[in-house]
């Protein structure tokens, strides 16, 4: 399924959702808009990765479900940006230069997350899991870059041979909310339980046992109506 479908069938099902909520939570629903930054990273042995950084937001609705919990269920769109490090093998400089490369990556996520009221409408703790679905782990510049070498156990490995990853993945998030009933600061992190990495291991690469496990924090805010 593209994301254009995808988004689509998950925003009319999160609009079926928030209209039987109301009929269901009399005591309290909310359909909400949010937006962060996010910090996105990979856990790999396979490449030299350094955090970067992005930004999200998305549609949110929160619902009472069994006193102290509510449901939070939503879509959020993602771009994130990472760095990766690789050497210019080619130059006129005897010597190969290191240089940590550009990359993107945009998604969109689904979740479905309890959330345990600490103070109702003002604190609260969230956890669940996450559906990602994302395109391709993008170079930035893939004219003046695509031909670096990676920094990985001496392979050679081009800066654009990475890019295919796989495009569904599994998260689990934790987090923590804090506000008012109508507005809201929060911050979540998200870790990949599946391996993002796995699709590269079909491509004909001289590797093929890549791992990687999705790192994201994120930081935003969310306006309740």
């Amino acid at each position: 399924m593209s994301l254009k479908n995808l988004t689509f069938v998950t925003f009319t099902l999160l609009f079926t959702l928030n209209i039987h909520a109301q009929r269901n939570f009399d005591s309290y629903n909310r359909l909400g808009l949010q937006a962060g930054m996010t910090m996105f990273d990979i856990n790999t042995t396979d490449l030299t990765t350094r955090r970067g950084e992005g930004f999200m937001g998305g549609f949110t609705t929160r619902g009472s479900f069994y006193e102290a919990f509510d449901l939070i269920y939503g879509i959020n769109f993602f771009s994130n940006n990472i760095e990766i490090l690789a050497v210019n093998a080619g130059g006129i400089s005897p010597q190969p230069i290191e240089e940590y490369l550009d990359y993107s990556l945009q998604a969109v996520q689904i979740n479905f997350l309890g959330s345990l009221n600490i103070v109702k409408h003002h604190l609260s703790l969230e956890f669940g899991p996450v559906l990602n679905v994302n395109g391709k782990l993008k170079l930035k510049d893939e004219d003046t870059y695509g031909n670096y070498i990676l920094e990985n156990d001496d392979l050679i490995l081009r800066a654009n041979q990475i890019e295919d990853i796989s495009k569904v993945n599994f998260r689990v998030m934790g987090g923590l909310t804090v506000g008012l009933e109508s507005f809201r600061l929060w911050g979540q992190y998200q870790y990949g339980v599946t391996n993002m990495l796995k699709n590269l291991n079909d491509k004909g690469l001289p590797k093929t046992d890549f791992k990687g496990n999705s790192s994201t924090l994120i930081f935003g805010l969310v306006f309740y109506f």
